[in-house]
């Protein structure tokens, strides 16, 4: 059976696969830069679960004062059943020139409050998990679309071909929709993520099968430049197979990574000093293995808190919240120092929140979840907090807000799209002219919406 790019280069002497060539080398990468860059590398810091924003980086002084209330707007529609406000168990107090409010569970991250762009109006489009990581990751909540880091190497491409441009950190296994957070989708195989767990601590385990135990690295050469030549002849009669490509890339990567993949893997290089600034743990390794691979030239890094959705917290919030920013905030404090201090926060944007946030009304009980608990928050995409700072953003400022009590974005709504459209702004990148055609039409990370918030912009 032939395919149908067989079928064009067989039929009209060729002239269809010719036609098809052209259209494939216009797809194969993007424009380069539309405007200039104010950053060369992302590091997104995801809370996945949604954390809650009231608890975190929305100082909402009126919250306590309507506890075990109804809330000012009447009963709050949400996920499932909730019932009177639910004030925040945490302090609260103000950091930095901007004295801008943060919770002590960020106390670490909040002494660097000046460099950072609080967006408290975002939202998202509905209360679920899995469309909302979709959403947050890829733009689309529905349909398999490419990831925001694929759209951005396939954009900008790569800074260093020994090193993948794009690498997803997890702890312990997989975030909810699992690959799908990272997925390439129509996009070309090589703009896919490399997934690593991070609880492992050895580089060996960190990274499976980084070495070989069997044939040297010379003996490596001469299989792949075998397996090259053969790829190439199966590729001669079969023109253009994306996917073949894909896999010869991968190969040649994988050889390449072998000495330099191992080395910013492992933290052992780094000074004494340097590794207890970010402290203990999977969160602390995996954040100061990102400052290693952006300072080698990876476009995009991804760190995700834990398997399944640890921020989840519909019950015992302030027991888990508490410990979950134990964990995270001390290593995103220290990244902001260690980029800061090594001039990379100037070419570096950190992005940190979930899917999105929680309700400022308490959750009500139900069998089988949180039954007999009324001490945990509902799922809330009608407002929640995002933050950035580094390479072009405009730090010590809060952007948007939502209402009194932290439940709705009411000024300066930012959609997630609008989101990314200021994110490849950022980068150089009009969200608008990064497309790629598939299917028939031309598509883009932010579909047909989207726009650029200024006011994140330095």
């Amino acid at each position: 059976m032939l395919t149908r790019r067989q079928l064009l280069a067989s039929c009209g002497t060729g002239l269809g696969s010719l036609a098809l060539s052209d259209l494939l080398a216009r797809d194969a990468s993007a424009s380069g830069l539309h405007f200039p860059a104010k950053a060369k590398h992302v590091i997104h810091l995801f809370m996945n679960g949604g954390p809650s924003q009231v608890d975190t980086f929305d100082y909402k002084p009126q919250l306590n004062q309507f506890a075990g209330k109804t809330a000012p707007t009447g009963t709050l529609k949400t996920e499932r059943p909730t019932g009177n406000v639910l004030g925040t168990p945490f302090q609260f107090k103000p950091y930095g020139q901007s004295g801008i409010h943060v919770s002590e569970l960020f106390a670490k991250t909040a002494e660097h409050i000046d460099d950072i762009c609080l967006i408290h109006s975002m939202h998202a489009d509905v209360p679920n998990h899995e469309p909302s990581l979709m959403l947050m990751n890829t733009g689309e909540s529905r349909l398999v679309r490419p990831s925001v880091g694929s759209w951005l190497t396939y954009g900008l491409g790569s800074e260093n071909s020994n090193l993948p441009s794009f690498v997803t950190m997890c702890p312990g296994g997989y975030p909810i929709k699992e690959s799908q957070n990272w997925q390439n989708a129509f996009l070309p195989g090589k703009y896919q993520a490399t997934y690593v767990d991070t609880s492992h601590r050895q580089v060996d385990r960190l990274l499976e099968n980084i070495r070989s135990e069997l044939v040297a690295s010379t003996d490596q050469r001469q299989q792949l430049d075998l397996l090259a030549n053969l790829n190439r002849q199966h590729a001669a009669a079969r023109r253009h197979d994306e996917r073949l490509q894909s896999r010869i890339e991968s190969f040649e990567l994988a050889y390449r990574m072998q000495s330099e993949a191992a080395d910013a893997f492992d933290i052992t290089r780094e000074p004494q000093s340097v590794r207890d600034e970010y402290g203990d743990g999977d969160f602390a390794r995996q954040t100061l293995i990102a400052r290693r691979l952006v300072e080698r030239g990876v476009r995009y890094v991804q760190l995700y808190t834990g398997a399944g959705q640890p921020w989840d917290n519909h019950d015992d919030l302030e027991k888990q919240h508490r410990k979950l920013a134990q964990q995270v905030d001390q290593p995103i404090a220290a990244l902001l120092a260690d980029l800061k201090r090594t001039g990379l926060l100037d070419e570096t944007i950190v992005i940190w929140g979930g899917e999105f946030g929680r309700t400022p009304v308490v959750e009500m009980p139900r069998k089988g979840t949180n039954q007999g608990k009324m001490n945990g928050r509902d799922h809330n995409h009608y407002g929640f907090t995002v933050w950035m700072a580094g390479g072009g953003v405009k730090g010590g400022q809060t952007v948007g807000a939502t209402d009194e009590i932290g439940f709705q974005a009411v000024e300066n709504r930012v959609h997630v799209h609008d989101l990314h459209a200021t994110l490849l702004r950022l980068m150089g990148l009009d969200h608008k002219r990064l497309t790629y055609r598939y299917a028939g039409r031309d598509f883009r990370l932010t579909d047909v919406h989207g726009r650029v918030v200024d006011e994140v912009l330095a």
